[in-house]
């Protein structure tokens, strides 16, 4: 009996709070929420975007949901996600408290932080991967050498099916690691493979059901039994290794000849150890460089191999994009960023291919930092706020064939590039990913070069390929598949 008191009184406790809150804020509108779990049963657990965009057609453009006890505005479309990001930037610089990743960085490093710890850390590295050219090579040069050392492990299989899967993660993160660490790992490396492994194994755990409920119910899952305390123990793993990386860096450090970022960051932690108020430290760096490996690893690899699966799916666009880089570049030549101005037709198709997979249909959480007005409604303070990325890629007003692969979507009618603002993979504004610019590059040279040399397919043949993801929820995960590389 006491039990049954204990919980009604909890409920209207909870009923009579939700009345009081959206009386005192003009909350933008949303389905009815429940005590304690709030809108989940509502949510589709494989695909909540898919649900979010249910909600939008009954409630508009900026809905309001609640996930558990936390309350979470949604924004649906182009005009909304870009109001909100870009022409009201300041208003939503906050990033969202994920307990997931709060719990991995304690609030330190790039990714989750704000106020001015974010704003130091996001110029710093903004500028550090802008302006490295002061290593051993540029960045450009990184990704030509490392698509050499691709081309050279596919060789190996001799027109034999393999998955590319673990391949493309060590070339893409051959180059993070050469930014940060000044250094590639072999193919072959065991203690590599294995790091890859576990960013694959964050990346799935983060967009499973499981995953969503320990960022949902933190408290509950902590004292739970499950996978997510294996997942935990992997991280630490990571941090372990980059532990290692910034002592070996310590140790060898010359101030006149910065080698990579984690060079530039003790330099810089050098020149401001008097200053109290520097958020260029130790925790700060460990977290930023795990923010740099894991983000820098496996979105661009995954968005690489989606491109083989469309390039097996759709022979002719694969043949198109061929004859058009034999006449431009050539066989021989590594390509560059300055071919893609002559490679109208491949350079839409790359874009196509982001677009269509969508790859983070979230963007990453924003956080209301304070009370916003936006649109009529009110914003309150600590609301998680979800830039749906996946309605503005998807967008029927957008795009001409929204959910259809069709590279036209970024051609004129004289077959010339042209830009599409609703392009937003990276996201938008004053929080868009800071390493746009490196992953543009690794997916258009990385791309080139693999057509220059290699003919892609698998034994099933092209209607064997299915686009649509493997797991699909903080992010798009493509299908992995045997593929056949045949040189040219």
């Amino acid at each position: 009996m006491l039990h049954q008191m204990i919980l009604a009184g909890l409920i209207l406790a909870l009923l009579w709070f939700s009345v009081k809150n959206s009386k005192k804020h003009r909350l933008p509108p949303g389905p009815t929420a429940l005590p304690v779990i709030g809108n989940l049963l509502q949510v589709d657990k494989h695909a909540p975007f898919k649900s979010f965009l249910k909600f939008s057609e009954a409630y508009g453009p900026v809905i309001t949901v609640y996930l558990g006890w936390q309350r979470t505005v949604v924004l649906v479309g182009y005009d909304a996600v870009k109001e909100a990001m870009v022409d009201r930037a300041d208003d939503f610089t906050g990033r969202g408290q994920l307990p997931f990743f709060l719990k991995v960085t304690k609030g330190y490093g790039l990714v989750i932080s704000n106020g001015e710890r974010w704003r130091q850390l996001r110029r710093f590295t903004l500028t550090t991967l802008r302006d490295f050219g002061m290593g051993r090579k540029g960045m450009k040069e990184w990704i030509q050498e490392e698509s050499k050392h691709l081309r050279a492990r596919i060789a190996e299989f001799k027109d034999t099916p393999f998955d590319p899967t673990f391949l493309l993660s060590c070339t893409v993160s051959n180059v993070i690691c050469c930014l940060v660490f000044n250094q590639r790992f072999r193919y072959e490396d065991k203690h590599f493979l294995r790091l890859l492994n576990i960013i694959s194994e964050i990346l799935k755990f983060v967009g499973s059901p499981l995953g969503q409920m320990y960022n949902i119910f933190p408290w509950l899952m902590e004292h739970l039994p499950g996978h997510q305390h294996t997942v935990f123990a992997q991280i630490e793993e990571i941090r372990e290794f980059i532990k290692k990386k910034i002592q070996e860096h310590k140790e060898t450090l010359d101030p006149s000849s910065p080698r990579d970022y984690i060079d530039c960051f003790l330099i810089r932690m050098d020149q401001e150890k008097n200053n109290p108020t520097t958020e260029f430290n130790y925790d700060n760096l460990v977290c930023t460089l795990m923010n740099l490996f894991l983000a820098g690893t496996e979105t661009t690899s995954s968005t690489i191999r989606y491109a083989l699966n469309v390039l097996i799916k759709y022979p002719n666009i694969q043949e198109k994009m061929q004859h058009e880089i034999d006449v431009v570049i050539g066989k021989n030549r590594c390509p560059n960023m300055e071919d893609r101005k002559s490679l109208p037709f491949t350079d839409a198709v790359i874009h196509e291919v982001q677009r269509f997979l969508d790859i983070v249909p979230f963007s990453v959480p924003h956080h209301a930092l304070h009370d916003i007005s936006f649109r009529g409604y009110t914003i309150p303070k600590d609301t998680v706020i979800l830039p749906l990325l996946h309605s503005v890629l998807k967008g029927e007003k957008e795009w001409a064939t929204p959910w259809s692969f069709n590279p036209q979507h970024f051609l004129d009618q004289n077959g010339n590039f042209k830009k599409n603002p609703a392009f937003l993979p990276f996201s938008a504004g004053k929080r868009s990913c800071v390493g746009e610019s490196l992953a543009r590059m690794e997916l258009f040279i990385f791309l080139v070069s693999l057509l220059q040399h290699f003919t892609f397919s698998c034994t099933e043949g092209p209607d064997s390929i299915n686009l649509s993801p493997e797991y699909s929820s903080f992010a798009n995960l493509p299908r992995r598949y045997q593929i056949i590389a045949t040189p040219r």
